[in-house]
């Protein structure tokens, strides 16, 4: 299926360049245009772009010379592939695109990706959601230069005392430490923090909220890192006695698909 002259906004997955959607791959093999956030966008993905296709690096130009350079392409009859990192749902700074040029009329489609959040519980073999223990994700960033509203400030969103991940939040870890205690988190809590997950360079450090400066202190992470926290992150969790189960595969739950029977 050829593509039509419009903005793609792909989302390109976390880094592996397996882990992104077969139509997001498409997209970008057959597009005209292909404008890419250099700075984390692997360019394996740019391997089997169509001849004449145009690659162009977007991380240094700002907002105005972007839209202006997809406005073009597409008046031009051309089809565009705006490729960000992860999902571009999730601080991927596609609302500003998207509203100039819709003042340009120009057509949108989104195509979603693997966030970081996802691909980062992946390599650590964690599920975010325990039943019993927390059946919530919080996706959130500590306020630094961007402001955050007042009441999504992290200390009133970790009251929840679920499981919270940490987008952009790498050089705050002061913080976050400070705003998860005063929310009555432990000190003990468990923290994982995943620096570029799926890429050859990912690193992984388990740490604790209590301990979580001092690990990036000594790991030197300033940034592209996803910090989860909360204890379904705790690595001895599946050692321990007390199993936590869904109610999904139990054999006394019914539900549409499977009659519940007794277990004795």
């Amino acid at each position: 299926m050829s593509l039509t002259a419009k903005v793609y906004i792909v989302g390109a997955g976390p880094g592996d360049p397996e882990l992104i959607t077969l139509k997001g791959k498409r997209i970008i093999e057959q597009a005209d245009l292909i404008l890419y956030t250099d700075s984390l966008v692997n360019e394996k993905l740019l391997a089997q772009v169509k001849d004449g296709a145009i690659i162009q690096k977007s991380a240094g130009m700002d907002l105005q010379t972007i839209v202006a350079t997809m406005v073009k392409a597409v008046r031009e009859g051309k089809s565009v592939a705006r490729v960000h990192t992860g999902d571009p749902a999730v601080y991927g700074a596609i609302f500003e695109q998207i509203a100039m040029l819709q003042e340009q009329g120009i057509e949108v489609e989104i195509v979603p990706g693997v966030s970081s959040v996802f691909a980062a519980a992946a390599v650590v073999g964690a599920e975010l959601t325990i039943p019993d223990l927390t059946q919530t994700v919080i996706l959130t960033r500590v306020e630094g230069r961007t402001p955050v509203p007042d009441r999504e400030q992290l200390r009133k969103l970790a009251s929840h005392h679920c499981t919270i991940a940490l987008f952009l939040s790498a050089t705050l870890t002061k913080r976050i430490t400070s705003e998860l205690m005063e929310a009555g988190w432990s000190a003990e809590t468990p923290v994982v923090i995943v620096y570029k997950a799926t890429w050859p360079e990912q690193k992984i450090v388990r740490t604790t909220v209590g301990k979580l400066d001092e690990a990036m202190r000594q790991t030197g992470i300033r940034s592209q890192a996803m910090i989860l926290a909360g204890w379904a992150l705790d690595p001895f969790l599946y050692q321990r006695k007390e199993v936590h189960r869904s109610k999904l595969y139990d054999k006394t739950f019914t539900h549409g698909f499977r009659q519940g029977r007794d277990s004795r």
